[in-house]
């Protein structure tokens, strides 16, 4: 049943990604306000195709939460690297445009970001989905049934350390007690 929730999650929100990507195709790119509705609705896609997977899991029941530790060490730097080539390849001649654009020739990777800035929606699309991937569902809380019995004002069961031990000591009785093994080891000296 999970694999098919699953699937079925990630076909329906693939579809609606195609969708945001298709809207993004139909906005012009002349103007600033396009170009960042463009880029906004394809990172929004990047993002449904994260959001597909944590919501496909909630057969574990877990509800959805933000990963400090994957925001910070993983979103926060892409974020960081794909706005800096974003704001580079802004149409017109903006104040962060040309700021970014005199930054990166100050750090010699202006090469680099004008190779790119011809995949600025595959960097808007990657964004947001490592945005996405910042979040996870946990798993069901399960309590303690002694904790529960305790509640309840029921004892706890008693625990036979012997009947614990016993699949041990008997594997280990049946390992010593062989000789036919023993005959076949020579002494170390």
């Amino acid at each position: 049943m999970y694999g098919l929730t699953r699937a079925t999650t990630t076909l329906v929100f693939s579809a609606v990604a195609g969708l945001l990507i298709w809207f993004a195709t139909q906005i012009s790119n002349d103007h600033i306000g396009g170009y960042w509705a463009r880029v906004g609705l394809v990172a929004g896609a990047g993002l449904l195709m994260a959001v597909s997977q944590l919501l496909g899991g909630w057969t574990k029941w877990g509800w959805p939460r933000l990963s400090i530790p994957v925001l910070v060490t993983a979103f926060v730097p892409v974020a960081i690297v794909s706005l800096w080539i974003i704001l580079a390849g802004e149409p017109g001649s903006g104040w962060f445009h040309n700021h970014v654009l005199a930054w990166s020739q100050d750090i010699h990777v202006s090469g680099l970001i004008t190779d790119l800035l011809y995949y600025i929606p595959v960097v808007a699309f990657g964004t947001g989905l490592v945005f996405g991937f910042s979040f996870d569902t946990t798993g069901p809380v399960v309590r303690d049934r002694d904790v529960i019995r305790a509640r309840r004002g029921e004892e706890a069961p008693p625990v036979n350390g012997r009947a614990a031990d016993e699949p041990m000591t008997a594997e280990r009785e049946a390992a010593t007690t062989s000789s036919e093994h023993r005959a076949d080891r020579e002494t170390v000296r």
